[in-house]
């Protein structure tokens, strides 16, 4: 008898990590890491310095939580900026700049849309998500999902970035799991950039260089 696969709550956590760690690592281009343990937590909440939530709804329910202290927050922040050109010159300073608040949600919208692609399709199943909210805090707020869960769960998973600031990934689902009961292919993870690229590559056809060699030939018969 063919043995099932069963993918539980800690799976679906451990790839919303790997996105994290991934995604925030590239845009950054230093080395964002996670703690191989996790920590099981009874409620989610946002928490100073600057916490951001995003809410996914589909084939399961959820939220996630990130806890940034304002070092982490600045470092991912110009990190992310100086790799995209700017000079460090015009780099925010202070971690309630607007600035801040709208590189770290351009952050997490990637993160978690990388991790919604991987769900649909490492698990063949679809959520959808809401626009990640970011907020400078100096309170602790307690967030709670808005919804009827059966079996709720909730963990809390924390991050070292690479000059070992620290922050924190919160996540509040129900208890689930996902029995693969036929094997299947899984779909490639298509990077735009990787396509652009590849396309720029190639070599162009020599149209217009023909046309040119055309139009002196037919200039030459004519005499001119």
């Amino acid at each position: 008898m063919k043995k099932t696969k069963v993918i539980t709550t800690d799976d679906i956590l451990l790839k919303l990590c790997q996105s994290f760690s991934g995604v925030l690592s590239a845009a950054t281009d230093s080395q964002v890491s996670y703690s191989a343990m996790v920590q099981k937590i009874n409620k989610t909440s946002l928490k100073p310095d600057i916490g951001c939530f995003v809410l996914f709804d589909g084939g399961f329910t959820g939220l996630v939580v990130a806890n940034f202290s304002h070092q982490a927050a600045l470092e991912l922040y110009q990190e992310y900026m100086l790799k995209m050109g700017m000079s460090a010159d015009d780099l925010a300073i202070h971690h309630t700049s607007d600035e801040v608040a709208d590189v770290l949600g351009e952050l997490m919208n990637q993160v978690v849309g990388d991790f919604t692609g991987k769900i649909r399709r490492e698990l063949q199943v679809s959520i959808t998500q809401n626009q990640p909210k970011m907020l400078a805090l100096n309170k602790q707020v307690l967030l709670s999902v808005d919804t009827n869960l059966d079996r709720p769960q909730a963990r809390r998973v924390s991050f070292t970035t690479d000059n070992n600031n620290i922050f924190y990934l919160e996540l509040a689902m129900d208890k689930t799991e996902f029995i693969q009961l036929e094997e299947f292919d899984q779909a490639e993870d298509c990077d735009p950039d990787s396509i652009i690229e590849a396309a720029q590559s190639q070599p162009r056809p020599k149209t217009e260089t023909k046309a040119a060699e055309v139009d002196l030939d037919l200039l030459d018969e004519l005499g001119i």
